[in-house]
């Protein structure tokens, strides 16, 4: 078996086979591939557990923006595009977070370690503009506080 197909399975086992658990069950299934992602085996799987057709879970995945299809880096940084954000410089931000990384919204930089994403709100308003990195929620960002978290992450991953 492979190591996807036991990880997969250890997260199933933890929820009673019902279709209500398919958001959480989706979302630790992201959580625990190091590449922050659900794989056709991994709906499939999810499927054959649940008893529903591989369509109603590819739905689920594909409609939420918080699940990927596709491979990312190893840190995912989504910067807020709602209106506040952008009245208060999110666009400026989005622009020179591209230019740093090297790569355009979807894209992931060229060494795994950032994938770049957009989000519709996440929740700052009060605080625009606002980005996340790995769930953590930054507020206030300025293109220096942006570079600023860029490069801690980067050096808390040179250390590990």
């Amino acid at each position: 078996m492979e190591r996807e197909e036991v990880a997969v399975r250890h997260v199933m086992e933890r929820y009673p086979a019902t279709r209500t658990n398919l958001l959480e069950i989706l979302h630790e299934i992201q959580r625990a591939e190091p590449r922050h992602y659900l794989s056709e085996a991994s709906l499939q799987a999810v499927a054959e557990y649940l008893r529903m057709p591989l369509a109603e879970v590819m739905d689920a995945a594909s409609f939420y923006s918080m699940y990927s299809l596709t491979p990312r880096g190893r840190h995912v940084v989504r910067v807020c595009v709602s209106p506040p954000c952008r009245l208060f410089g999110g666009e400026a931000l989005l622009k020179a977070l591209k230019e740093r990384l090297g790569v355009e919204v979807g894209q992931t930089t060229a060494d795994g370690a950032f994938t770049l994403e957009t989000s519709s709100c996440l929740g700052a308003c009060g605080n625009a503009p606002a980005l996340m990195i790995d769930g953590e929620l930054f507020d206030d960002v300025t293109d220096a506080k942006a570079a600023e978290i860029i490069y801690r992450v980067r050096r808390e991953d040179a250390t590990r």
